[in-house]
Parts: C-alpha cells; structure tokens; sequence
C-alpha cells in the first residue's frame, strides 16, 4: 500500500436527477441505493480499502452534511472532512482538496473520484488504479478512466484517444464535455470513443500546475490560503474562497484545455448512477423485466422500475416503462424514456410547493 496515494471523494452533489429519493437534506450519496447495507458513500470509501490507507481518505462535502459523513465514515478525523460552505461544482472542490494534501505531502499522489458510482469488478478496479497512479507519478499527466460506450448519452464526457498499442495508458485527442444528441451518435458510431468516468488520477503538483495554466483566479485564490490550510484558520479562509470562485468543472476548466490528458481504458463494471435509467439498467429484473425494492404487487406491468417504503403496500396495474418512487413526503410516476424531466419536476415542486418537497 502506497503512503503517498491520497484518495479525495467529491460528496457534496444533491443528485437532482435522483429525485424524489435524494433530497436537499439527504442527498442519494447517503443512501443505500442498491439495497445491500451499504450507502454509496460507504461503497466509495470500502473500494479503496487496497490501496491507500484509510488516513488518507478524504471527503469533501457541503458543510451540511459533515454529520452525515461522520455518521457513516466514523474513522474519518475532521480533517479528512472537507466543508464547502455552497456548491461551486468540481474544479473548486478539487482544487481545495489539492491545495489541502499538497501542505501535508507535496509527494501526494491523488485519486478523485465522485461517491455515487457504482463499480463491480473491485479487483480489476483496484489493478487499474493502481497502475494510473503509478504512471501519474512516473509523468506530468492528467489521467482519466475511459469506459466502453453502451450509447449515445448526453450526460458523459467523451474522449477520443490515440490508440498506442504500446502502452495503456493513451494519449487523449480530443476531449468533448456533455455533447448534444447528435453529436454523441456520431461519436458513438464512430467507434473512437469513451465515455469520461469522472474518475480522476493524477500527481498533485501536476493538478496544481494545471489550475495554475489554465484556472489561474481559481489557483490565485487558493494560493493566499495556504499557510491557513490543515489549521483553525481553514474553515474561515474555505468560507470567504468559495464566495470569490465560480462556478466550473473540472472538465470544462482543465481537461478540455489541456495538452497531457491520458486516459487509461477500465472495463470495471462502472455505472454513475445518475438517473433511474442507470439504477434500472445495472438491477436484477424479474420475469416481466421489473426493478422492485418495496413492498409492491404488480399486474400487467413490465419494463418498470419502483422503489418505495418498505412499510407502505403499493399496488400497481397497467404499466409498462414507468418509474414509480416514493420517498418521505414525495410519490412520483414518470415515463422512464422522459426521465430528463425529474429535474424539472423538482424545480417546479420547489417553486409551487415550497422547500419541504425537495
């Protein structure tokens, strides 16, 4: 096990795209989507279990929910609990987590990965990392793990490499954030791509370089906090940062611009879980081609996907490519091929109906 790998674990998303079932106060990261007694938070954390130790594990959260982290990561010392005080997306929350490992060890290498995928080939997982991490301290490179397309979707990153026989770890050529529909056909037809699995490998003093290229206000910002980092002053400097940085990924921010993004290709049983289709695609099925987790009878239904209280009987008839979810004080029936439109129902339950239902 390598002391110098470092592990950052982004948990701060509200996984609108989740919705009824993550909510602003109990995102889906902490819940136990797949049913197996664990949350996606604790999934994410046990994965890396092999290859750092656990004092090197961090998580970087909204600060309301550092007791939801402590609750089920216990053995994390707050200071491995990184507090935004509002969401920025990724390129803020990664460089704070950079900038914090670099004063504790600038040898650090980082491994960043977001906490609600899913991964079930664990040991081909652990392998893959571990060979990326030993590349990103070999070279100043910027890794990806690249994931065999299954179809055209608009909600991935898409990387064209150099196909290098001599090496796994392969140049990338192009790289394409969130493209529109059309476009992901083509890429998808083409054959060249793969899918960006947010999953990020890299030496920390090489992310620190790249902020510094191509997020110069970004890494600016965070350059005046460095003598208060891992000390009683770190909270008050992360609170009056994130009011001074905008909002950025690090796809947009880095990746795209770069020229030393390798991917590295990892067929590990990978599914983000970002939206019902997701959680319906990776889920046993029964005969009629159903997702149940509830206590639910069904006639005449198939190709649906239902998740609701295990203390409320539900009863369904007559449908047939619907999601039915139920959670808290929510029930929501939706077409499963019209699933884009959760994040619109949630927007306008908020604005009708006030905060209690989000």
């Amino acid at each position: 096990m390598d002391n110098n790998t470092y592990v950052v674990i982004m948990a701060g998303g509200i996984g609108s795209r989740f919705w009824p079932y993550s909510r602003t106060n109990y995102p889906k990261q902490f819940h136990d989507v797949l049913g197996i007694g664990e949350s996606m938070l604790q999934m994410t954390a046990n994965r890396f279990a092999d290859i750092c130790p656990p004092e090197n594990v961090f998580v970087v959260t909204n600060k309301d929910y550092k007791a939801l982290v402590q609750e089920q990561l216990p053995h994390l010392s707050d200071n491995q609990i990184l507090l935004e005080p509002v969401g920025r997306n990724t390129a803020p929350c990664i460089a704070y987590a950079s900038y914090k490992i670099a004063q504790l060890n600038p040898k650090a290498n980082l491994v960043v990965t977001p906490s609600d995928h899913v991964v079930l080939k664990q040991d081909v997982f652990t392998s893959v990392i571990k060979e990326a991490v030993a590349a990103a301290a070999k070279d100043e490179i910027l890794i990806t793990l690249g994931i065999t397309p299954s179809r055209p979707d608009t909600g991935y990153g898409y990387i064209q490499y150099i196909d290098d026989e001599a090496t796994k770890v392969k140049k990338v050529k192009t790289f394409t954030e969130k493209p529109n529909l059309e476009l992901a056909k083509m890429f998808l037809d083409s054959g060249d791509f793969v899918w960006n699995s947010g999953i990020f490998i890299w030496s920390v003093q090489s992310i620190l370089k790249a902020f510094q290229q191509q997020l110069s206000e970004i890494s600016e910002i965070f350059d005046e906090g460095v003598a208060h980092m891992n000390g009683p002053q770190e909270q008050n400097f992360i609170t009056k940062a994130y009011s001074q940085c905008r909002n950025i990924s690090i796809d947009y921010g880095i990746m795209e611009k770069v020229d030393n993004v390798y991917v590295l290709l990892a067929d590990i049983g990978w599914s983000d879980l970002g939206t019902w289709n997701s959680l319906y695609t990776i889920n046993d099925k029964d005969v009629n081609g159903n997702v149940v987790d509830g206590e639910v009878m069904l006639y005449d239904t198939r190709d649906c996907i239902i998740k609701t209280p295990k203390n409320r009987l539900v009863v369904l008839q007559g449908l047939q490519d619907y999601i039915v979810a139920e959670y808290d004080n929510v029930l929501m029936v939706c077409k499963k091929d019209e699933e884009q439109k959760v994040k619109e129902f949630m927007a306008d339950a908020k604005s009708r109906k006030g905060p209690d239902y989000i």
